[in-house]
């Protein structure tokens, strides 16, 4: 790994690129029924950038944290930690990002006063930026300011100091890290190269060095061994963090059973050396606080909840659905024309002819098989997707015991948040004050005295979901409201969802395996709406900004193959359309409240300028479609990026033509919130999509199956082909 690392610096990665030293870290163990691709060959000219920029889910990570002054980042974390909950953002990840910047903020100014000989840190008296940190992150640095020259020795050890704060941000977060570093200089992806040349072994240099390892663009899979991971993970057993990574990288690999028992291995790592507190158990001591303190002091770093676990159940839980994917294509029988298509591969390679097989069987007699019943491998096959997808909807139901949702919050506790945000982002200092609907009661169990009503979301998913939710979808959808005037509507309360980046994608995702489990239409539409309701209430503000979800690409197709055999009222995008911001009563005359809706409303994508040509807009929506098609993770080819592009354009004229006069929105309308997904989706089928959809369509329906009140009988001769599968995890 060291020899491999002074290569790819010192030859800028063409060497890397001429040469396939990992394609040995190929798995062996692919997806039923097909075969293994062959070994692409490498170009010289190929596109090499760091490895994890190939990494999922990154879009979901952007957002202003990356530019806001690190100690108004810290103040918001704070203030979002002290709300009642349900809390605007998740905590755990909100100090997450604290933390990341701290790390590579901090790694990042070693690297480049070693890079350039300076021995003090010339980047600190620049909390924003300026012209010397600037300067310097692109190497023109001014000397060593005129003190002597750093030796080889310390400069080593600041090297050594730089990879170590990347190593634990990427332990903290590898998503969130990544998207970090992308921001910050380039000088911090040769850093952990150069350590390992002194030093070949270091686990903190060898797991940086594999994130900032320069491969062939989109070629992961052939270009990653996972010997370097192999290595650390046996030099440090008790880190769960290394088993994470190593099974992204198998899921790059299509080795999806690997990658379940990495996360499940890693699970229990984290249950054994880092136990966890209950949601509930972290609200009561946050109340014991809140009760002896006027104020909202810092909270230690010991006291900062974690995200590990959240991360990996998410993890988990994708590799169980597209296992269980993945066994629909065994499961059902095959369509009449794949089996004439196969029926005819298979005859020109035998020399039968086109009307009879190797057997001397007509296609007729042939299909009687398939015709009487199904096989003992069909059978076998709908067991196994029943399990996986069983074991994904586990998985992320215990991932949304960690958030929370309220039906009746307190229009007031919300804009109390928005004025922090707003008096941080202009540091005020009145924001270090407590909220003034901070409870002092030690006994209440939601965090907030004026008693509104709090639900884990895995409750809303739950047999029997609460009585007392407001119905939805309402009488009028969303979108027929913003005709009112806003000062007509006058609420007092309103619903709040804890935002988490991954949020969105989770709701589509268990609605796809309650499809798998063919749940009854009756409940999976109740849950459906539930997903909805949800969807259309994220909100990340006012750190991250809106993000693409996969899985709900795959729903919003799922049900126009299916041809919507739920039986919505309306189409998904009209369901999960951004609730307004609630407007408090006092907004007609209240300037803080008109800066917070300010704060609030804030367009990531800037006004369409008044003189706009036809021909400037076509190339400013084509500019945007192009851009927004690169950072998709399931464009992998040039026919999937000219139809993203295609439907991108698409979508955006629907969008100029459906609005009034081909204009934005008035100013009358109520405010859009700030980061929710808009559906930036586009019609590519993907093999999840696929599969899910045929199985809504094809399988048979078992009574009973997906219902949580049905008793099985114990069987386990029935289950011994597939109970070897994971049968080592536990939730305990």
């Amino acid at each position: 790994m060291g020899k491999k690392s002074k290569k790819a610096v010192a030859g800028e990665g063409e060497s890397l690129v001429g040469t396939n030293p990992t394609s040995t870290g190929a798995s062996s163990n692919t997806k039923p029924g097909k075969a293994i691709p062959p070994v692409p060959t490498l170009s010289t000219s190929a596109l090499v950038i760091c490895r994890n920029k190939h990494w999922r889910y990154i879009s979901s990570f952007h957002g202003p944290w990356l530019q806001l002054p690190l100690e108004v980042l810290e103040t918001l974390a704070n203030a979002n930690y002290y709300m009642p909950l349900p809390r605007p953002v998740d905590p755990a990840v909100f100090y997450d990002l604290v933390k990341i910047r701290q790390l590579v903020d901090g790694a990042t100014d070693l690297a480049v006063r070693a890079a350039n000989g300076v021995a003090s840190s010339a980047l600190s008296n620049s909390l924003a930026g300026g012209a010397a940190h600037h300067m310097q992150a692109l190497g023109l640095g001014f000397g060593n300011g005129g003190g002597a020259k750093l030796s080889p020795e310390r400069r080593f050890r600041m090297r050594e100091q730089a990879t170590q704060k990347l190593s634990r941000a990427y332990h903290l977060d590898e998503i969130a890290s990544s998207v970090a570093t992308m921001q910050s200089t380039s000088t911090l992806e040769n850093v952990a190269s150069l350590v390992l040349q002194r030093a070949p072994r270091d686990p903190d240099a060898n797991y940086v060095h594999f994130f900032h390892e320069k491969i062939p663009s989109r070629q992961l899979a052939e270009c990653t061994d996972l010997t370097t991971l192999d290595m650390i993970i046996g030099q440090r057993p008790s880190d769960c963090e290394p088993l994470r990574t190593r099974a992204i990288v198998r899921m790059f690999k299509d080795d999806f059973e690997g990658a379940a028992q990495d996360l499940t291995t890693a699970l229990s790592i984290l249950r054994l050396h880092r136990p966890h507190k209950s949601p509930g158990e972290e609200s009561m001591q946050l109340e014991r606080r809140t009760g002896r303190r006027r104020d909202n002091p810092p909270l230690d770093e010991k006291d900062h909840p974690s995200s590990t676990e959240v991360q990996l159940l998410f993890q988990r839980a994708g590799c169980y659905l597209t296992l269980a994917c993945d066994h629909v294509e065994n499961a059902l029988a095959q369509t009449p024309r794949e089996r004439a298509s196969e029926a005819a591969k298979t005859n020109w390679r035998d020399g039968a002819s086109a009307d009879e097989d190797a057997n001397g069987h007509t296609k007729d007699q042939a299909t009687q098989p398939e015709e009487q019943g199904p096989t003992r491998r069909q059978i076998e096959s709908r067991k196994t997707v029943r399990l996986y997808a069983k074991r994904a909807l586990r998985d992320y139901m215990e991932y949304l015991k960690h958030f929370h949702y309220s039906s009746n919050l307190p229009i007031e506790v919300s804009d109390e948040f928005s004025r922090q945000v707003n008096q941080a982002t202009h540091r005020n200092k009145r924001y270090y004050g407590q909220s003034r609907f901070a409870s002092q009661d030690p006994n209440s169990p939601t965090g907030s005295s004026v008693g509104h009503t709090v639900y884990p979301l895995a409750t809303l998913f739950s047999a029997t979901p609460p009585p007392d939710l407001p119905p939805y979808p309402p009488t009028d959808l969303v979108h027929t409201v913003s005709v009112l005037n806003p000062s007509s509507v006058v609420e007092t309360t309103t619903e709040v969802v804890t935002y988490h980046p991954l949020l969105t994608d989770v709701l589509h995702s268990l609605l796809l395996c309650h499809s798998l489990l063919q749940t009854s239409t009756k409940e999976l539409q109740r849950h459906a709406y539930m997903a909805a309701r949800l969807a259309r209430l994220a909100d990340g503000y006012p750190v991250f900004q809106p993000s693409r979800s996969p899985a709900r690409a795959d729903w919003i197709e799922v049900l126009r193959r299916a041809e919507n055999w739920i039986g919505l009222g309306s189409s998904w995008d009209a369901l999960c359309a951004p609730a307004p911001l609630p407007m408090p009563p006092s907004s007609s005359n209240s300037a803080s409240a008109a800066a917070t809706t300010a704060m609030n409303t804030l367009s990531i994508t800037g006004p369409t300028s008044p003189t706009e040509t036809e021909e400037q807009r076509k190339e400013r929506m084509r500019h945007q479609a192009i851009i927004e098609a690169l950072e998709d993770e399931r464009v992998n080819d040039e026919a999937s990026f000219k139809a993203a592009i295609l439907a991108r354009q698409r979508r955006a004229e629907a969008e100029q033509a459906t609005s009034p006069g081909g204009t934005s929105p008035t100013a009358n309308a109520l405010p859009k919130r700030w980061a929710v997904d808009d559906g930036r989706e586009y019609p590519i089928l993907t093999e999840r999509a696929e599969a899910v959809a045929r199985w809504i369509r094809d399988a048979p329906i078992v009574p009973g199956v997906g219902s949580s009140r049905r008793k099985k009988k114990p069987g386990v001769k029935k289950l011994s082909s597939i109970e070897q599968i994971g049968s080592t995890e536990s939730l305990s």
